[in-house]
């Protein structure tokens, strides 16, 4: 059983016997009263959104997954097809089950595919990937006052915000919980 404190993102729980991933976690304290915990949860079989608050003494429970080795081949409208590198199974997830992750996937790719009760249900990707810049407005120079972001399109056609000093062809290394540009590489 998980704590209150145990919720960081991307942590994998059971609530109301369905499986589900915190995609964000707060904590609060209030006043007197003991801490509380503001969740959002994407339930990872049918991709629909959950925002949950926990209290302090509660307690929850934590999924029990099994990982497996997969490569990612294509994708076709909304499902995204993958093999199994031990059994050469090929299987589906759909654009739901994967939310956000999809737009980090590179044909040919690695992956770890989670298995809830012998069913694959999401998949888990390197933190940190680097991906080329395909397209972005050039920076202007004297532009620079603040943190100023531009967007860029990456080769998976991701699209994420980078520092003006990023041009058309320069590899980035991505955040894949985040969507967030880390560094060059």
């Amino acid at each position: 059983m998980l704590s209150i404190n145990d919720l960081k993102i991307n942590t994998k729980i059971i609530y109301n016997q369905k499986l589900y991933m915190v995609i964000s976690a707060t904590h609060s304290k209030l006043g007197r009263g003991g801490g509380i915990m503001r969740t959002k949860l994407r339930c990872l079989i049918d991709g629909s959104i959950l925002e949950k608050t926990f209290a302090g003494a509660e307690k929850i429970e934590e999924a029990q997954l099994e990982t497996k080795k997969a490569q990612y081949l294509y994708h076709n409208n909304d499902s995204y097809y993958f093999m199994e590198t031990a059994s050469f199974e090929q299987f589906s997830l759909s654009a739901k089950q994967l939310g956000k992750t999809a737009d980090f996937l590179r044909e040919g790719a690695p992956v770890d595919i989670l298995y809830f009760n012998d069913q694959p249900i999401n998949l888990n990707l390197p933190i940190k990937i680097a991906f080329e810049v395909t397209y972005t407005e050039p920076g202007f120079r004297g532009n620079s006052a603040a943190n100023v972001s531009k967007s860029a399109t990456l080769e998976t056609d991701a699209q994420i915000q980078v520092p003006l000093f990023i041009k058309t062809g320069d590899k980035v290394v991505v955040d894949t919980r985040t969507g967030e540009y880390v560094g060059r590489e």
